[in-house]
């Protein structure tokens, strides 16, 4: 069996991270299944999904690598030809990727002890999101 649902997220930009694992969660213990996978993702080219640990300090070196990797104040042929100035975002969502499968059992998502589910949105506006959450399970 296969449920659906969405999540709505009201996001900063500018690599705003959010932690979402609570609201997975509660898409689990809701869809009724007992074991099975769940399946998060974005439908964007500018915003990502992975877990990490979430902790200011852990945020902040993940913010400061991936500026050092792909710096947001770099010319992207992606800036010229459309003017929007986030080729960066394009970039950092095409590496993290769009989607991350969590398998769960009883109910619970099997993430380790120190690890959450993370959103980070890329783009260089405040937007509203909006995640497929799909869950496959018995």
């Amino acid at each position: 069996m296969v449920k659906t649902t969405y999540l709505t997220l009201s996001t900063r930009g500018n690599t705003d991270v959010q932690e979402i694992t609570s609201l997975i969660s509660r898409a689990v213990e809701e869809s009724g299944f007992e074991n099975g996978v769940v399946v998060v993702f974005t439908p964007s080219s500018t915003s990502a999904i992975t877990t990490i640990e979430y902790e200011p300090g852990c945020i902040s070196d993940l913010r400061q690598l991936l500026e050092e990797w792909i710096p947001s104040g770099r010319d992207y042929a992606h800036n010229y030809r459309w003017g929007d100035h986030n080729g960066h975002s394009h970039l950092r969502a095409a590496i993290l990727g769009p989607s991350l499968t969590i398998p769960f059992v009883e109910r619970r998502l099997s993430l380790g002890t120190w690890q959450q589910v993370i959103f980070i949105d890329f783009d260089v506006r405040p937007r509203q999101r909006r995640l497929v959450v799909q869950i496959l399970g018995a």
